[in-house]
């Protein structure tokens, strides 16, 4: 049998993704309703409310699974517990760029990701390139408009 993987992700991330769950639940019954108005207009073959709400209604039931699927393997990662010398899941680190410009991005769960909010996914080409660096290592990174330097200033379990 395969072994579960597990969903890293910060409790602020968990709790998000709780609260987006929630909400599609609660839309469930409303669905419903819309359904139920919708087959009362008659011929369902040409009733495009109906067909909408059914549509909707895929799209709810699939994200709701998706979700429920995410927090039910979430490993929840509280960086503050966090320490070392080598960046990790949950790191706030602290880089140079080319032009000698720093930069801070926190290493997080994919459903997290938010890189104008310096959320930067662990999948992602950068976060990659990050685990397991340390201070003063210098990084190369591939992406879509070209190749990146960056060198690691600070890591932080904040």
């Amino acid at each position: 049998m395969a072994s579960v993987e597990k969903v890293p992700m910060l409790a602020e991330g968990y709790e998000k993704l709780t609260a987006q769950l929630a909400a599609l639940k609660a839309e469930r019954p409303l669905i419903v309703d819309a359904i139920e108005e919708a087959r009362a207009h008659g011929d369902l073959s040409e009733n495009a409310e109906y067909h909408a709400a059914k549509e909707r209604q895929g799209q709810v039931e699939a994200t709701i699974g998706d979700l429920e699927d995410k927090l039910s393997r979430a490993q929840v990662i509280d960086p503050t517990t966090l320490s070392g010398d080598r960046i990790v899941f949950g790191a706030t680190v602290t880089l140079t760029d080319e032009d000698d410009k720093p930069v801070k991005y926190q290493i997080v769960g994919q459903a997290e990701a938010d890189a104008k909010a310096g959320k930067i996914s662990y999948n992602s080409p950068l976060g990659r390139a990050l685990i397991g660096r340390r201070v003063d290592d210098e990084i190369e990174v591939t992406v879509p408009s070209g190749d990146k330097y960056y060198l690691v200033t600070k890591i932080e379990f904040i």
